[in-house]
Parts: structure tokens; C-alpha cells; sequence
């Protein structure tokens, strides 16, 4: 079975859609067509079915707010004919594009700072230590990576700390999203002031080049780092992950309900190695989900292991 971590993963080639015709009017307040109840409850199952995220009530003005955009652009004239549109496998090129509206998107490097240093100063050598004498090779994966702020940060502590420690192991990262547009402004390593808000300055100016108040990721750190499109609760896909040491899957699991969470936990758990480790959000527990990992406490954060 091919690897993700030999980086040959190509992703399904979608239709192009065919054009719409019809015509669009907006509301007389200027703020859009309405989501009825009804058709809330249809979208909210549709988006569970595909990504196993799920959106309650409240819930229900976010995706009014994303989606009106689209219906203008489409001249559709309701809620009900786009939901009828992005089902229609040949426009499944739209489909992708209704994903990326809805996935929630908010990152910044070194956002989770004591887990960093724990996969610096514990994590990372332990795992290093388990290694056969020989060619050593370390796997991380960064699942639901945003713009890629995490995996980077990785990337950054690996050539800072780690290698000059371990000159002889080699890294590979593993970055990916369901989100086909943020994956691509991840690949550029374009950022601004916000997301290097909590990078220290000999970082900055070690790993950054910087011009104005655009933050560019150099090619070092970029040569670590591969992304891809994966869908977490897509089986098929996450087959293609092997020999994964530690994974961070990070304030994903709170958009799912307990049956997605035990399925994408249960998958996590078949990808790791044996002693491999998982991290997940600071509001996140794997209590009610999963007994198959053991915890464990580090300074200021916790870890599951496998």
C-alpha cells in the first residue's frame, strides 16, 4: 500500500460544473437570502454526512453568511436549489468550493506553545530514541492544518533544536486539510502580522523573510513540509497513512459528534506507530471516546499515546 509519507498521494480530479443559468434577487434589505429551518437541517445533515462535522442551531446565520456569497455568484435564487446544485455529482467542483465556505479556519504559529515545547524537549527525543540504528526516519502529521501555521512551527523547531541534536534523523511532515483553499495559501508561506504574533524574533528573522508587513516562510523550512486534501473521516484516504509518530490533530474534534470522534480517533490510532503519540486541543479530551491510548502528563499540556 502507497504511502502518504512518500508524498505520491494525488487526490480525485473533479468536473468542471456547467453553468448555471437562472436569475438571482436579493433580498429588499440587502442582506441576502433567508436559510429556512428546514433547509438549515438539510445542510447541516449533508455537511455531517461528508465531513462529520456537525452544526447546530446557532449555528444557522454562519452558514446563511457564507453561502449567500455563492448564490449571487451563481444567480441561484435560494437555499434549496444550491443544496440541489452542489448534490449533483457534476458539479462536484462546487462541492469542494461549499466545503471550503463552511470549514472554520483560525491559526498562528507557536499557537500552542507548551505543547511545542513538550514535542521538543521530551516527545521528539523519545520517539528518536525508539528508533533502529540505520536509517532513522520520523513521521508527524498535522491533520486539519489551516494555512499551515502549525506545520510550519514544527518544521522551525525541528531545524532549530532537533537536528543540530540528531544530525543523522530524518524528518518528513505531513500537513493537510479539507479545506482545498487554505492548503494552497499554505504552500505559498505567505502571513501577516497576526500570525507571527507569538513567534519569538531570532526565529523571525532566522526562518522569515520579511517584507513590509508580509512574513514569507523560507525554503528550508518549506522543503519539510508537504500538503495535501484529506478529508479525516474519509477511511479510504487515511489508509494511505502509514508509520505516522506523532500526529496533532488539534481543536478538530469539538465539530464532531461521538460517533465521528470515535471513528477518526480509531483511525488516528492505526496510523501511529507503536509508542507514537497524538496531541489533541486544549479543550479536548479523548474521555468517552477512545480507551485505546494512554495519557500522559507533561509539563503543562497532556499527550495520548500509543
Amino acid at each position: 500500500m502507497a504511502s502518504l509519507f512518500k508524498f505520491n498521494f494525488t487526490p480525485k480530479k473533479t468536473d468542471n460544473p456547467e453553468s448555471h443559468a437562472g436569475s438571482y434577487t436579493a433580498t429588499p434589505n440587502g442582506q441576502g437570502i433567508k436559510l429556512s429551518q428546514e433547509t438549515f437541517l438539510e445542510l447541516r445533515d449533508f455537511i455531517y454526512q461528508l465531513t462529520g462535522m456537525y452544526f447546530n442551531e446557532p449555528k444557522i446565520s454562519l452558514l446563511e453568511g457564507r453561502i449567500n456569497q455563492r448564490l449571487e455568484e451563481l444567480q441561484i435564487t435560494s437555499f434549496e436549489e444550491y443544496l440541489n446544485y452542489i448534490k449533483n455529482d457534476e458539479n462536484a467542483e462546487e462541492l469542494t468550493t461549499f466545503l471550503d465556505l463552511v470549514t472554520i479556519n483560525e491559526t498562528f504559529f507557536f499557537r500552542s506553545q507548551p505543547q511545542f515545547d513538550a514535542i521538543q524537549n521530551i516527545i521528539l527525543p523519545n520517539i528518536i530514541k525508539t528508533k533502529k540504528e540505520g536509517k532513522k526516519t520520523v513521521r508527524i502529521w498535522s491533520a486539519a492544518c489551516s494555512t499551515g501555521e502549525e506545520a510550519y512551527t514544527l518544521a522551525i523547531i525541528i531545524l532549530e533544536y532537533i537536528k543540530p541534536q540528531f544530525p543523522d534523523v530524518t524528518f518528513q511532515i505531513l500537513a493537510s486539510d479539507i479545506n482545498t483553499d487554505v492548503i494552497e495559501q499554505a504552500k505559498l508561506g505567505f502571513y501577516k502580522d497576526y500570525a507571527i504574533k507569538n513567534t519569538p524574533p531570532h526565529i523571525l528573522s532566522k526562518y522569515f523573510k520579511i517584507s513590509g508587513t508580509t512574513y514569507v516562510v523560507n525554503d528550508e523550512v518549506k522543503k519539510l513540509v508537504k500538503f495535501n486534501n484529506i478529508n479525516l473521516i474519509d477511511s479510504n484516504a487515511l489508509k494511505l497513512l502509514q508509520g505516522v509518530d506523532l500526529i496533532i490533530c488539534a481543536n478538530v474534534l469539538i465539530y464532531f459528534d461521538i460517533e465521528s470522534k470515535q471513528k477518526v480517533v480509531s483511525s488516528l490510532y492505526d496510523i501511529l506507530n507503536t509508542g507514537g503519540y497524538l496531541f489533541v486541543g486544549y479543550s479536548e479530551s479523548l474521555h468517552g471516546i477512545s480507551k485505546a491510548f494512554s495519557l500522559v502528563h507533561l509539563p503543562k499540556s497532556l499527550a495520548y499515546k500509543k
